[in-house]
């Protein structure tokens, strides 16, 4: 006997498939419906306990809500979401939230301070990366319970277990993927052996946000459906359905012809096309997330200075950022997001490939040496790669490129199993601090640490004068020791030859049917359906 689940999962399937030869004879969408075409490689799980990418970011910002959110994209300022107010201590220690009483989660069951603390526990205690986060600010299985607490059904209080500006841990809880809230008795109802729902939470959920989670097929299609009990209004859309397509040229003959009504992740030659037929709505999104070319530090030849230095002398940023990254992203050689006050101008690394050959051979490698480069198989990773191999060869170094899903690229570097990497990776939101500490801190550099939020750890790099400098811009207040402790980081990691090397601050390219109106996707960190209509 089939379960509700599965049927459920038919019905919708059966519908969409059935709809298809209407929508090509009609060439336009259902009006209360939204078709979305974009890559789902990247999109292995929806638990936002173990959901760090973009890809499932923007799923879980329509499924599930924060206690705030940034407004406009600052860090400095935040807007109610399930949380109506909030307060900090005169000490800077205690943080104090109120809940709004009109909130349920898609269950029907109330959102309660418990349901937060709940989900902030539940990430520490399954321990995947993004737990991370937290455990910088100073908590720890043992305190977090007494420290993020309820102290009745409509109020959470938070304590920092260490001195540390409250505004960080503010901006974190409106940012971070892990931050959103679970329906806690919901997940327990799921939960196996222990796992606190974890493996019903990879293709489920368990939210409180405009839209339910309806269907998804790994590789093949997701649906959500509006919650129309929403607490912030229902969606206009009736439906959201994504569809798993990865070649450029389908998404635009997809959208020319009216199948879609959005897609993402487009080439920038058939993004240019579309431009000039006139007939489209394109959007440059801007994105905090960076596209770099990543080396091992784990192990030899990358552990050595002059064959990172070698590698920074060859790739051609300038050439990659004229001929691949138009509509992908914009040039960018620091760890840090371009347009913030303490970032410092792009070094000006260029490619040099005799500056490199003295390098190598200054390092033992006079002919070069045999090495992997691991990336996906879609735009503009591949490219980049290809690009990467043919300027490293031009040394003598003989790269072989490795291609693989979302789940095989990065979780070799999560189990720092690398040697080069062509990816793309956080920090998402335009705060100094959160870059340096995504791309350059490494308190703990054991394999076993496990700390991969971390992209220093994943690329075993790390240096006490810059964990001490990070450390200490956590709590500083005053603003001119601040801006001298960014500028000396980023100079630092340029002597070291950081082994995670910037080459682009992503933009993302989406192409919309004219028809497509209020579609606000200039969060760095989500997609959010919630106001989107069609006017027709």
């Amino acid at each position: 006997m089939k379960s509700f689940r599965s049927t459920v999962l038919s019905a919708v399937f059966g519908a969409l498939l059935c709809a298809a030869p209407l929508l090509n004879a009609q060439a336009k969408t259902p009006g209360d419906q939204l078709i979305v075409g974009m890559s789902m490689a990247n999109l292995f799980s929806i638990d936002p306990a173990n959901a760090p990418g973009l890809d499932a970011s923007g799923i879980n910002a329509n499924l599930y809500d924060t206690l705030i959110l940034r407004k406009d994209g600052s860090p400095d300022e935040h807007v109610p979401q399930l949380a109506e107010r909030w307060e900090a201590s005169e000490d800077g220690r205690q943080l104090t939230f109120h809940l709004r009483s009109d909130a349920r989660f898609h269950s029907g069951n109330p959102v309660t301070a418990e349901d937060v603390a709940w989900s902030l526990y539940r990430v520490l205690k399954l321990n995947y990366g993004l737990a991370t986060t937290w455990k910088a600010y100073g908590y720890t299985l043992d305190n977090i319970q007494q420290l993020i607490r309820a102290s009745d059904e409509s109020t959470l209080v938070i304590d920092l277990p260490q001195p540390t500006d409250p505004l960080l841990m503010i901006d974190t809880l409106a940012t971070s993927p892990s931050a959103v809230v679970l329906d806690r008795k919901t997940v327990l109802e799921h939960e196996r052996n222990g796992d606190l729902g974890a493996a019903w939470l990879v293709t489920n959920e368990a939210g409180s946000g405009p839209f339910t989670l309806s269907a998804w097929r790994a590789n093949d299609t997701l649906v959500m459906t509006a919650f129309a009990d929403y607490w912030g209004g229902a969606s206009k859309l009736k439906r959201v359905l994504i569809r798993h397509i990865t070649e450029s040229q389908s998404l635009r003959l997809m959208l020319e012809r009216g199948d879609l009504d959005m897609g993402y992740g487009m080439a920038a030659s058939d993004v240019q096309a579309l431009a000039a037929k006139g007939q489209m709505q394109i959007q440059t999104l801007p994105r905090g997330t960076m596209y770099y070319v990543a080396m091992s530090m784990k192990s030899a030849p990358f552990d050595d200075i002059r064959v990172r230095k070698a590698v920074r002398s060859l790739i051609d940023y300038q050439g990659l950022d004229k001929v691949v990254m138009p509509y992908y992203g914009k040039l960018n050689q620091q760890p840090m997001q371009l347009g913030l006050e303490a970032r410092l101008p792009d070094p000006g690394y260029t490619l040099d490939v005799e500056a490199a050959k003295k390098l190598l051979a200054e390092a033992g490698h006079p002919q070069g040496f045999k090495t992997t480069i691991r990336t996906l198989a879609e735009p503009p990773f591949v490219n980049i790669a290809a690009s990467l191999q043919s300027t490293l060869a031009q040394a003598g170094i003989q790269a072989s490129i490795i291609t693989g899903t979302g789940n095989q690229v990065y979780g070799a570097m999560r189990a720092r199993n690398f040697e080069i990497i062509v990816a793309r990776g956080a920090e998402r939101y335009p705060h100094p601090y959160f870059s340096l500490r995504t791309f350059v801190y490494n308190p703990d550099n054991r394999d076993d640490a496990g700390i991969a939020n971390f992209q220093g750890w994943r690329a075993a790099f790390q240096d006490a004068e810059l964990n001490g400098l990070i450390d200490k811009l956590g709590v500083e207040r005053d603003e001119a020791a601040k801006l001298s402790m960014y500028h000396r980081v980023q100079q630092r990691y340029d002597e070291l030859a950081g082994p995670i090397m910037m080459i682009s601050q992503m933009t993302d390219p989406v192409v919309s049917s004219a028809d497509v109106k209020g579609f606000q996707g200039a969060d760095a960190e989500a997609t959010r359906y919630l106001g989107v209509y069609k006017q027709r």
